[in-house]
């Protein structure tokens, strides 16, 4: 599964179309192939009239990669899923879920041609009565198993660490509404029931819906029933905590706190009058810039002057996206720095909800470094690096944490300065300097963050020295796994990006400082700052040297040639 990392963790831009002819031949191959399957097999709902062009609507809704990924072996699994999805247009049965036990199969080693025999906690199940998951493990996952495995064989732990691999795992499907947050929220859920995600699945519908699918272990097999009731119990404590409140009350409760704010460190004191609130009908939006599943960005003006604006779908405000936008207008409006993106007003009257800001010509780095294929030199990285250091040292330095540090959210502007943008995550750090709950976006996400421990601004710490792996590659961060599946490689394999050989040694050194495990042995910005500039300092030195040794080479060599003349 490939989901767009240029947003939030569970804020999915959807795929509705093939990307190119052979992923469209393939996708109407799984869907034939389904279909013969479930009418070979005498399937009751597969010989009404209708069914063909159901099961063709269900493939057509979905993205192409779900038809990549789907294990045609499986065929009545497609039918679960067009059923929770068919459950999840009524309120009522958000969300709807499903829950079986699976056989995962065990990762080849190559080592012994002898097979692993059934770990005896499973007692008499047999391996050909469970069925496989609904999606094919990734192999990158099963690489990173395989090198667990052959560590603990080395620890004499052989015996445990195969009867795991063996072991049945539960598969959980959920589907309702698609919304932001939402795979957090799902994980969450899974968590505070004490189970272990080994593999996630996500996709998001066409028209607003999601399907999840989860394969846990931490329940014991045979319990199947009595997961099922342990999920329902826990929607339902959810539910009941968080008591429903109207969108727009809620938002006033936002916008309130927003007005009655009395620490803002550079920012003109609020006075009663909203100086920050802007006529939407002052606005005049030209050429759309970005969209996703939440909102458009558009460039634009106001009282003639070039501004971004983003703009949130009125089709898709919630709740907890109010929340959210009340909260990057809170943040917005307290900063002032050459390394962060300018906030100039809001709309703040649904459904006109927009944030305005300066508008950055160079777009974003992630558009650079994914969609232009461009990449940066060395001097021109550092530069970047630094511009980015100086940004989150000034935020930091106002007990702001940004929480979803990453190139999507670094604009560049004409002059090529780099600012920090995005701050629909970013949170006001708490007076007791640590935080809980997950967010931001898995590759970047530091690893006390994805374990919902407590955290603080050393996780953007964790996320930078990402991010600068990302600016000297200009690859993905793990991007041959899916986002879920590197934060289980971060989290209990230790796996980090992979430093290029000819890396400068003192960059790979800060990296590796950066995403150190324990917080407390990052570095915290100001000594970033003093390191990339000494990195930059030493470059400049060399290029220097190279430069006049070349001067006075080529002038030795011209000296020999006029004296052949």
């Amino acid at each position: 599964m490939v989901m767009e990392d240029n947003e939030s963790c569970g804020s999915r831009v959807v795929d509705s179309a093939p990307t190119n002819s052979r992923q469209h031949s393939k996708k109407l191959e799984v869907y034939n192939e389904v279909l013969r399957r479930l009418k070979q097999s005498n399937n009751v709902e597969a010989q009404q009239p209708a069914f063909d062009d159901e099961l063709w609507a269900h493939f057509s809704r979905l993205p192409t990669r779900y038809a990549l990924d789907v294990n045609v072996e499986s065929a009545e699994d497609v039918l679960t899923h067009k059923r929770l999805l068919h459950l999840a247009h009524d309120p009522a049965n958000r969300p709807a879920f499903d829950v079986r036990l699976v056989q995962v199969p065990p990762v080849p080693d190559g080592s012994s041609t002898d097979s692993v025999p059934f770990s005896s906690a499973n007692k008499g199940i047999s391996r050909s009565v469970l069925p496989l998951p609904a999606f094919g493990s990734s192999p990158n996952l099963e690489a990173l198993a395989l090198e667990a495995n052959k560590s603990e064989v080395q620890d004499g732990d052989a015996t445990v660490t195969c009867g795991n691999l063996l072991r049945p795992m539960h598969e959980i499907t959920f589907s309702t509404d698609d919304k932001p947050k939402l795979l957090s929220q799902l994980t969450s859920l899974l968590s505070e029931l004490g189970l272990n995600i080994q593999e996630a699945h996500v996709f998001s519908t066409v028209d607003g819906y999601s399907l999840d699918v989860f394969v846990v272990d931490g329940w014991p097999y045979e319990e199947v029933e009595q997961l099922r009731m342990a999920l329902k119990r826990e929607i339902l404590r959810i539910e009941k905590s968080s008591p429903s409140q109207s969108p727009s009350e809620s938002f006033r409760e936002e916008i309130k706190t927003l007005i009655t704010c009395e620490f803002d460190p550079v920012t003109i004191p609020c006075d009663g009058v909203d100086v920050w609130e802007i006529d939407h009908q002052l606005l005049k939006f030209e050429n759309k810039i970005a969209s996703g599943s939440y909102g458009d960005l558009y460039k634009g003006t106001y009282c003639s002057q070039e501004v971004a604006i983003k703009i949130l779908k009125s089709e898709r405000l919630n709740t907890e996206l109010q929340k959210e936008f009340a909260q990057e207008v809170y943040i917005m409006r307290k900063v002032r720095h050459k390394n962060v993106v300018q906030f100039i007003g809001a709309c703040t009257r649904p459904p006109n909800l927009c944030i305005v800001t300066e508008y950055m010509s160079g777009g974003s780095v992630y558009d650079y470094l994914h969609k232009q294929k461009g990449s940066f030199k060395l001097p021109t990285l550092l530069k970047v690096a630094i511009d980015i250091s100086k940004g989150m040292n000034y935020l930091h330095q106002n007990n702001i944490i940004h929480r979803d540090l990453k190139a999507a959210n670094l604009l560049m502007d004409e002059n090529e300065v780099v600012k920090v943008a995005d701050f629909g995550v970013a949170r006001v750090k708490a007076q007791t300097g640590v935080m809980t709950a997950e967010t931001g976006t898995y590759r970047w996400m530091a690893p006390e963050v994805i374990e919902h421990k407590p955290y603080d601004h050393k996780a953007d710490i964790f996320s930078f020295g990402v991010l600068l792996w990302e600016l000297m590659t200009g690859k993905l961060p793990y991007e041959y796994l899916t986002p879920l599946q590197a934060a289980i490689g971060v989290v209990q394999k230790g796996l980090r990006p992979i430093i290029p050989k000819n890396t400068h040694p003192k960059l790979a050194e800060l990296l590796e400082k950066c995403w150190q495990r324990d917080p407390t042995s990052r570095p915290d910005f100001p000594e970033i700052i003093e390191m990339l500039q000494q990195i930059a300092k030493e470059v400049a030195d060399e290029e220097d040297d190279r430069r006049k040794e070349k001067s006075s080479s080529g002038g030795f060599f011209s000296a020999l040639r006029r004296g052949h003349h």
